[in-house]
């Protein structure tokens, strides 16, 4: 791989910011990295619910802090003062450092494995605030059904493991280890149902008895694989699943505050150009509709 400088220009994308916005109650707001608001109407969730968002000095030298104001500012953005529930992908700091504090606020459970349960506890949420799944565990929450699969985060892993005794803050980066990954199936009573692939790793043919009709696929780090991997990602999730739509998450700088102009993560880090090259040709193949979503807006991907 030749080495680059800067960072991927999203203006050559613009184009692609183009799932339709919602004009019913059944919705999917984007909010930066994998978190994602789901609603339709009357019982809402949400993936991670990461909105503090520190700078990159900050996350290498210090320990960290949920941020109240810009988890309060976001969740008002958006009209949010209740969830039912709050699901990280995994227990990285940008997954789940502010989830227990933003199921705290909302009356949410706060779904996931030990390692996010361990979050939890350590910032105090009463054990029946804590739903600890295993993997293909299923939960209802309103017309919503979630199921969690097993699934792996997209290598290099920077904190593996797990997470065995409660987490509070402040708390450095690498306190927050990965845990359980999960590939999150939410199916909605009306038929509409949706995969959230917040990281792009896989277990191979771990989705292959589940369909969902869109997939918003984490794609973090993807950039720096090999193309074989890249193929084979796309064939374990979107293709494993028959999805006819894809919305690309986990692109964003993420030590950028969400109130700022969203921008790529730098070719150091991750190169979003090598995935649209590797990706594009895959779903036109399968006839897929390759979008990125448009912060803050509430879209409907099914349309």
């Amino acid at each position: 791989m030749r080495l680059r400088f800067g960072r991927p220009d999203l203006a050559q994308y613009a184009d692609r910011f183009d799932v339709p916005a919602a004009d019913s109650d059944l919705s999917v707001t984007f909010l930066g990295v994998a978190t994602l608001l789901v609603s339709d109407g009357e019982t809402s969730l949400m993936t991670d619910g990461f909105f503090s968002r520190p700078s990159l000095p900050r996350v290498a030298l210090r320990a960290l802090n949920p941020d109240d104001s810009r988890i309060d500012t976001a969740l008002n953005r958006v009209g949010v003062d209740r969830l039912a529930a709050v699901l990280p992908v995994h227990s990285h700091f940008d997954h789940a450092m502010d989830s227990a504090v933003v199921a705290e606020r909302t009356g949410a459970q706060l779904v996931g494995g030990t390692s996010t349960a361990n979050i939890g506890r350590g910032h105090g949420l009463p054990e029946s605030r804590i739903d600890e799944v295993a993997p293909g565990d299923s939960l209802t929450f309103g017309d919503f059904t979630l199921t969690l699969v097993e699934s792996h985060h997209c290598p290099p892993d920077r904190y593996p493991g797990t997470i065995d005794t409660p987490v509070g803050t402040p708390a450095r980066a690498s306190a927050y280890k990965c845990g359980e990954a999960w590939s999150t199936f939410i199916r909605h009573a009306s038929g509409r149902s949706v995969l959230v692939q917040g990281s792009a790793g896989f277990v191979p043919g771990a989705l292959a008895e589940q369909s969902a009709d869109v997939v918003y696929l984490g794609i973090g780090q993807l950039g720096v694989q090999p193309e074989e991997y890249m193929t084979t990602f796309w064939q374990e999730t979107v293709r494993a699943v028959g999805a006819r739509r894809v919305v690309l998450i986990h692109w964003d700088d993420f030590f950028r505050p969400l109130d700022e102009p969203m921008r790529a993560l730098p070719y150091a880090g991750d190169d979003l150009d090598e995935t649209m090259r590797v990706l594009d040709p895959l779903a036109r193949a399968d006839g897929v509709d390759l979008h990125f979503p448009t912060v803050w807006r509430r879209e409907d991907p099914w349309a």
